[in-house]
């Protein structure tokens, strides 16, 4: 694990289907295709991810890694806490209202240079 780089973010504001919809498309990229696929969504969770995504970039030029040889190795959202609250409905119904949250994790690692 000395070659990889992480950022984590907590508590987002998106249901983590939504952020998964988006992870998908970007899971085992290298980060200039990721940055590119992230630019061209018009989704909120496209914006969220591409800003956890910049941070791991960070983090990995701050370790002395190689930016230019970066991939994402590993990337998830997984549901974190959730607000609950009630709205009435007819005939004295409540009904719950769900308020998602996701954590969201990136792992960027080195591509193997392969001796010939």
């Amino acid at each position: 694990m000395e070659n990889t780089a992480r950022a984590i973010l907590r508590y987002a504001h998106l249901s983590p289907y939504k952020a998964r919809q988006v992870i998908n498309l970007i899971r085992g990229k290298d980060i200039a295709t990721a940055l590119a696929i992230l630019s061209q969504i018009p989704k909120k969770s496209a914006r969220i991810v591409e800003k956890v995504l910049k941070s791991a970039i960070a983090n990995a030029e701050f370790k002395g890694m190689d930016i230019d040889n970066l991939y994402i190795s590993k990337i998830h959202a997984e549901e974190g806490p959730m607000l609950k609250r009630y709205t009435p409905k007819a005939h004295g119904r409540a009904t719950m209202i769900r308020r998602r949250f996701s954590h969201i994790y990136v792992y960027l690692a080195e591509k193997q240079q392969e001796d010939k």
